[in-house]
């Protein structure tokens, strides 16, 4: 098939996706406050993107929630476009300082839970546009205080997840997730692994079809497990020295977003919502 050269209406129908995905994981995240006793709900924000020279480039919407179980959780939808700056353009794959012209959609999620026995959580999708045009994202459980039983259901999801498509992306995936979520230097990984890919790109429109399939069961698998994982942790009980080792755990997860995250510094190198972009970071979290 002919190289595509259009792939506006395919940003859209990457658009549409992740909002009825961010729709869905609200919903079953209330449901969970709500079985714990509590009407927290998701409040959504709106924002739009700035530019330099104050042109429309795109925006989102940055949903938020504070609860009883999930002490602080955002889930964010992102599309926009423009240029980028020159010194940047030659790090992302398809751009240079001769051909600085992107589009972005996608949809982010970070939950910091208030019970330490219940894990945080990353989750991540996104399709992106230069003179290429790929998907990338994943996932990735962040246990101040891990479970086996928990660590082999999260894993055991993305694999299945993985299975129909291509029986080596799991181990692949999984190795580069061990491999992007490590602090170097701490020496110690973020949590427990997941999945990771990048440039899972499309030159022509079979390949968008089957990639945009591979990141739907991504999102699926997410939307299935965790809430899971949620339940099975969200009432027991937890000691001061409990929560002490969730609160340090948080340090070193604020440490990974703000130095070496590559989400964080497109957000910010692209113009994107400040608050949207740094909803990552734990409400609470101490260096000892």
């Amino acid at each position: 098939m002919d190289q595509m050269t259009d792939w506006s209406p395919f940003t859209q129908r990457a658009r549409d996706w992740f909002e009825t995905l961010r729709t869905r994981i609200c919903t079953a995240f209330e449901d969970i406050e709500r079985e714990a006793g509590s009407d927290a709900a998701f409040s959504y924000t709106p924002w739009d993107r700035h530019t330099e020279d104050d042109s429309e480039g795109g925006g989102g919407v940055r949903a938020v929630m504070k609860g009883r179980v999930f002490e602080k959780v955002g889930v964010n939808v992102s599309t926009v476009h423009g240029t980028f700056a020159p010194q940047f353009a030659g790090t992302i794959n398809g751009a240079s300082a001769d051909a600085p012209g992107f589009t972005a959609t996608g949809i982010s999620l970070v939950a910091h839970m208030a019970n330490p026995h219940v894990p945080a959580v990353h989750m991540n999708t996104r399709f992106l546009t230069t003179s290429k045009a790929w998907f990338g994202g994943g996932a990735d459980l962040n246990p101040p205080i891990p479970y086996a039983e928990d660590t082999e259901a999260f894993h055991a999801a993305f694999r299945a997840a993985c299975a129909p498509f291509d029986p080596g992306w799991y181990e692949r995936y999984a190795k580069w997730a061990d491999e992007y979520f490590f602090i170097p230097h701490r020496g110690v990984s973020r949590g427990v692994g997941g999945i990771f890919y990048d440039h899972l790109e499309c030159a022509a429109e079979a390949q968008w079809d089957r990639n945009f399939a591979f990141t739907r069961a991504v999102g699926e698998a997410f939307l299935e497990v965790f809430p899971r994982i949620v339940r099975r942790r969200m009432g027991a009980e937890w000691t001061p020295a409990d929560k002490q080792t969730q609160l340090e755990w948080r340090g070193r997860y604020a440490e990974f977003n703000l130095v070496y995250d590559r989400g964080t510094l497109f957000g910010l190198k692209t113009g994107g919502n400040v608050d949207a972009i740094l909803m990552s970071l734990p409400p609470e979290a101490v260096w000892s």
